[in-house]
């Protein structure tokens, strides 16, 4: 079951992030003797090796700013390791209505602006680019590591409203340093002994498949699928803090 649930939650990931909404709730409720950090530490692992072979699909497809690419994942890095230090010490529960307030407004935005993430914007100076890649990159960074859920989905935001992106080229950069922030993550998991590797590794596995497979889906599909499946997966995100935020108190 937990391999089915990566299979599905690469497939999502590949396409608009957010495949860690069908792959946390599982590993937690499948793994209920375990306690939280070692499942989350755990999960890391398939999510690295999906967006890994995601990120390898877009690669032979997308053109890539690779200087600008290469700042944000390194300053991505020790923003992931620095949330997940901190969620060892604080508990994230204070995040979530925030973030479903924030998730609504982009619900809403993104349905009604019918052109959000369909052109390559390229109306923004060089210094403005790299200030806003910094920025992405520490904030997004922090909050993967920190709480996780729907870190690709802002990272797609943010490379379109904040870097003038498209929906494909915003996907594919997202995949690169979501590569990044996971990796952060994962060092701190291990230095901490928190990764049950009989478990992630099939797990890996499953993921990588189904990255590899929606990632080839997207690039076939185009800005128009993305975008459609950009706005199931911010609902599904939403549905999900307001059950955390309302119900499951």
């Amino acid at each position: 079951m937990l391999c089915v649930a990566a299979f599905v939650a690469g497939f999502i990931d590949a396409i608009v992030g957010g495949g860690g909404l069908i792959q946390t709730p599982a590993g937690l409720i499948l793994l209920p003797n375990l306690p939280v950090s070692t499942v989350i530490g755990t999960l890391k692992i398939p999510a690295f090796s999906g967006t890994s072979f995601a990120a390898f699909q877009y690669l032979k497809k997308v053109t890539m700013n690779w200087r600008l690419l290469f700042l944000m994942m390194i300053v991505a890095i020790p923003s992931a390791f620095a949330g997940s230090t901190l969620l060892t010490y604080v508990s994230n529960d204070f995040m979530k209505p925030l973030l479903l307030f924030i998730l609504s407004l982009l619900a809403i935005y993104t349905y009604a602006k019918k052109n959000f993430g369909q052109l390559v914007e390229k109306n923004l100076s060089k210094r403005q680019q790299l200030i806003n890649a910094v920025l992405i990159s520490f904030i997004v960074g922090m909050y993967d590591g920190f709480i996780g859920p729907g870190t690709g989905s802002f990272f797609v935001v943010a490379f379109i409203a904040l870097m003038g992106f498209d929906f494909l080229h915003a996907s594919a950069n997202a995949k690169m340093v979501n590569l990044a922030t996971n990796f952060g993550s994962i060092v701190l998991f291990i230095i901490k002994g928190k990764i049950i590797w009989m478990i992630a590794i099939p797990m890996a596995f499953c993921n990588a498949i189904g990255g590899w497979f929606g990632a080839k889906v997207a690039i076939n599909k185009g800005n128009g699928f993305i975008r459609v499946f950009f706005l199931v997966v911010v609902v599904g995100t939403l549905i999900r803090f307001a059950y955390d935020v309302f119900w499951n108190k």
